[in-house]
């Protein structure tokens, strides 16, 4: 299969671009930069501009990408650049997947989507919830339409926490715990839901070598856990006695404010109801191992 990729240089799409290529695929790098090697092809999302020949006789385009999230307070500046850095990629490639035929395109989104679900466990079916990280996977997914509207099968890549050995969540927890410093946050009580880098990847390429797979799919592990449950398994993994501080929602809202509590105290119990259900097989099934793993590497 012949695959062009953006955000290939994230965490996510750096470990996929090598897992197709051990898998046996071709991949296309999509870049904004002048082009530095043969499987790049530039791009420039602004001016809706791609290089000539890009699509020619590919199979999929896999778009992830978009500024971070918790990267910088949530300014009406910053919450603009995080709309535009998803919604304009995702809209020029769609429309380059429908005018070239494109037979597949698969664009990233988050289980954000589903806002605050409480204990309620929420599978691709549910609605859509409430919140500034759920209007951005609305509009994001949206931005799919002209793939979807020209022929191409379309798969949303709802994504739960990745845990990577290196970068990501545990790039800024580790430490902490390391430190003696981490801690539940408010009441502990919000779910997460994790999902291993090797499963975030391997479920993509599942996603993309199965035809039958469309729409909404939740890339997360098969049990989400409270952010207790978490805390408890990331101090077994750095080696650490299970921690006892807590940071109260009150100080977290306070030093935060809506992005605090979207980011730290929200939650989501999202389930992998599609992929269980295609036969997806997760090298990871609990976040303890999913934990150690990470921080063994």
């Amino acid at each position: 299969m012949r695959v062009v990729i953006a955000g290939s240089s994230g965490l996510i799409g750096t470990a996929l671009v090598a897992h197709l290529r051990e898998a046996g695929h071709d991949v296309l790098r999509l870049v904004r930069r002048a082009r530095a090697a043969p499987d790049e092809r530039g791009w420039d999302p602004p001016a809706g501009r791609v290089d000539a020949g890009t699509f020619d006789g590919v199979d999929a385009v896999v778009s992830l990408g978009g500024a971070g999230i918790a990267d910088r307070p949530w300014s009406g500046a910053r919450k603009q650049l995080v709309r535009d850095s998803r919604n304009v990629p995702t809209e020029v490639l769609a429309a380059a997947v429908a005018e070239h035929g494109v037979p597949a395109f698969l664009s990233g989104s988050a289980v954000g989507y589903y806002g605050h679900t409480g204990g309620r466990a929420v599978d691709e079916d549910a609605p859509s919830g409430a919140g500034f990280l759920a209007e951005v996977c609305r509009d994001w997914e949206a931005a799919t339409a002209a793939a979807r509207d020209g022929g191409a099968r379309v798969a949303l890549l709802r994504t739960g926490l990745v845990l990577a050995p290196a970068g990501g969540l545990l790039g800024r927890l580790r430490p902490l715990f390391k430190g003696f410093l981490g801690g539940r946050l408010g009441s502990g009580r919000q779910y997460m839901s994790w999902v291993s880098l090797d499963d975030e990847v391997g479920a993509i390429r599942f996603v993309l070598e199965h035809p039958d797979i469309a729409g909404p799919v939740n890339l997360t592990g098969p049990t989400p856990v409270t952010n207790a449950e978490f805390t408890t398994a990331l101090a077994a993994a750095v080696g650490r006695p299970a921690p006892f501080v807590a940071v109260p929602a009150f100080a977290i809202k306070g030093a935060l404010g809506a992005m605090g509590e979207e980011m730290l105290l929200f939650g989501q119990r999202a389930v992998p109801a599609k992929l269980q259900a295609a036969g997806y097989r997760f090298h990871h099934h609990g976040v303890g191992e999913a934990l150690a793993t990470a921080v063994d590497r």
